[in-house]
């Protein structure tokens, strides 16, 4: 087993009795203790609370045996999950003594399967408005090298995550915020189909655009944990009522009769990648080939079409959301957020019906293209995590980015690894899937992931 284990690693040896959760939970407390002082990925470290947790699931665990994979595992929620009698802030000066009387639903599905809460995680504020620097909290910090941005606005769990402080935590994703952070961090970020996991109890963005997802090391953890929070939840309207597979039953078949289709468009002439990005993408692309996955050229709709009318709908969503309190105090917010929820205040109710209507397009035009389709692959990211002061103010709109897409389409999308680049940092690639198809793009990552050394290497700050 390695130093810092997966999910899965750490699920066999606690089954097996080698493994203690007290021992496993003191280790990933000492590491945020260490490195969190550096990486404020945590708004609120329980250290407490887990021990007593890690106790009672060790006690749980030694008379029982345990629930399941989950059980003993150190984890945390992105601080947009509610949680009862634990503050639930948003990062933001709006919500700083927000304190929920109820679990959102996947928090309470996860508690049942026995994970050990280690605290609540660092987001942009609202999950929009970062990397700011105005905020109660400081932006998180990326660990391959504290200077860059980590993305976001899962920016805290991508953080903890890879440095080991957490072996698995929540994510939302309304336009990239898990896949955008699991690239520049270096870790797997799975963003379901849209409707197949809750977010009752999750504090909304943009409701037609949000879901919510695990992030972790490897393909299999998120597997492990998207079974955990997946099922239908008559609590969010938009919730599907479809079966819930077993999301680990195609792992280890490799990827041979899988149709793939490479969008190079998006990642060679609409937003063209660093080398290092496309360099991953390419050796992927013939790494399953090699394998005996069908892999050929798609072309879909321009990534700027997609982005465009992705923005325009989170935009206007959003103002929605948070036009009352804007209105009363918008100093609360911070600088970043207030200006672009300013922005979505001057949208007409024009310009959102028809940003919703060429949705309906963009989904019909998606959907022909990949017709004879099993997987999409494209990039995650532009490229290796920039410095955390070069990131401007509007830099949604001033490329058009990969994981819109499929936000718009509500299509499940997985991010992973593909090496390293520029000052060795991260870059990653992009696996999309048909809806409801998750346990196939787990399957055909999991092929990358097992052939290759990436998840070998951990930041150097861990050392």
């Amino acid at each position: 087993m390695s130093a810092i284990p997966s999910i899965a690693e750490a699920a066999a040896a606690i089954a097996t009795k080698s493994l203690s959760p007290v021992e496993l939970t003191e280790a990933c407390l000492a590491r945020a203790e260490a490195l969190d002082g550096t990486l404020h990925a945590f708004i609120r470290l329980d250290a407490a609370g887990a021990r007593a947790e890690a106790r009672a699931a060790e006690a749980r665990i030694l008379r029982d045996g345990p629930r399941g994979p989950l059980d003993g595992i150190p984890f945390a929620h992105k601080d947009i999950y509610c949680t009862a009698g634990v503050p639930t802030t948003a990062h933001s000066k709006v919500l700083q003594d927000h304190v929920p009387g109820e679990d959102a639903t996947t928090v309470r599905l996860l508690a049942e399967a026995g994970v050990v809460m280690l605290g609540k995680l660092s987001t942009h504020e609202f999950a929009f408005g970062g990397p700011s620097f105005d905020l109660p909290w400081p932006p998180a910090r990326n660990p391959w090298n504290p200077d860059h941005f980590p993305a976001g606005s899962s920016s805290g769990t991508a953080a903890a995550v890879a440095s080991g402080m957490i072996l698995g935590g929540t994510g939302s994703d309304t336009g990239g915020s898990i896949r955008g952070p699991a690239a520049l961090c270096g870790i797997t970020g799975i963003k379901p189909t849209y409707g197949r996991c809750s977010r009752a109890g999750v504090l909304p963005l943009a409701q037609s655009l949000d879901h919510t997802g695990p992030m972790a090391w490897t393909v299999e953890d998120c597997a492990i944990l998207l079974q955990a929070m997946a099922g239908y939840d008559p609590s969010d309207p938009a919730s599907a009522e479809v079966p819930v597979p077993d999301f680990r039953a195609e792992l280890g078949r490799g990827v041979k009769g899988l149709r793939i289709g490479v969008v190079r468009h998006f990642h060679e002439r609409d937003n063209p990648t660093s080398p290092a990005t496309l360099a991953g993408i390419e050796a992927a692309a013939g790494f399953f080939r090699a394998e005996g996955a069908v892999v050929r050229d798609v072309t879909l709709p321009s990534l700027a079409d997609y982005n465009a009318c992705g923005w325009l709908i989170l935009l206007a969503e959003a103002w929605s959301v948070h036009e009352q309190w804007m209105r009363r105090d918008p100093g609360l917010y911070g600088e970043l957020l207030r200006d672009r929820l300013v922005a979505g205040g001057l949208l007409s109710a024009g310009d959102y019906l028809t940003a919703q209507k060429k949705r309906r397009e963009l989904i019909t035009a998606t959907l022909a293209a990949a017709a004879d389709l099993d997987i999409l692959l494209t990039a995650s990211a532009q490229g290796e995590a920039p410095r955390i002061e070069d990131v401007p103010k509007w830099a949604f709109l001033e490329k058009p980015n990969f994981t819109m897409p499929f936000n718009v389409t509500g299509w499940p999308a997985l991010t992973l690894c593909t090496g390293f680049g520029e000052g060795g940092l991260p870059v990653a690639m992009q696996l999309i899937g048909k809806p409801f198809a998750e346990a196939t793009v787990f399957r055909a990552g999991q092929a990358y992931e097992a052939a290759h050394a990436w998840r070998a290497k951990r930041p150097a700050v861990v050392a």
